[in-house]
């Protein structure tokens, strides 16, 4: 039974964070649904790039292996505040699912919902400040038990190839990475 995840797309997302784990994702196998926060299935990018989600949030369940928040501003912020988004994330995590974010997301989605306490993360340069009870890294990916956290737009493939060797294996992963000459 192939994998599932679903990445979460609110305006002013980082379309690099959220097309790169999108497009890898699905070369390795895993069923990847994109959702919209909203009543629209169409949002629009940090940088103008519009995108037709596959659904809305609203009213769908916690039936995915994986979540992916990717950052960007003001989209991070907007996931934030999504109450849909939150209750997802809370139900996941209580599951043990996977909880992938990425950029501002880290600490601007992940640790107001308390899933950085005592956790290794990284996140874009400088919000690591707000969180206050995680341990934050330099390093492009880290992963502490069910939570996958990356840096940015430069680190998307890492975390990409992170997300499916933690969701599937790790010849898949490399299998991957070598064929788009990560």
């Amino acid at each position: 039974m192939a994998k599932k995840t679903i990445v979460l797309l609110a305006d002013g997302f980082e379309e690099v964070e959220a097309v790169t784990p999108i497009d890898y994702l699905r070369r390795a196998g895993v069923e990847v649904t994109t959702a919209a926060i909203g009543k629209s299935a169409s949002v629009k990018g940090a940088r103008g790039i519009q995108i037709n989600a596959d659904i809305t949030l609203e009213g769908h369940d916690a039936a995915w292996d994986a979540v992916v928040l990717p950052g960007g501003m003001p989209g991070a912020s907007n996931l934030a505040a999504s109450k849909e988004t939150s209750a997802l994330i809370k139900i996941m995590a209580a599951d043990g699912k996977l909880i992938c974010a990425i950029c501002a997301s880290p600490a601007v989605v992940l640790f107001p919902l308390g899933l950085l306490s005592g956790k290794k993360f990284t996140c874009y340069p400088g919000l690591e400040e707000k969180v206050k009870d995680g341990v934050w890294s330099e390093h492009k990916v880290v992963i502490d038990g069910n939570i996958i956290t990356s840096r940015g737009a430069g680190t998307a493939g890492h975390f990409a190839v992170a997300i499916i060797e933690k969701l599937l294996d790790e010849e898949t992963a490399k299998k991957i990475a070598d064929s788009v000459l990560l």
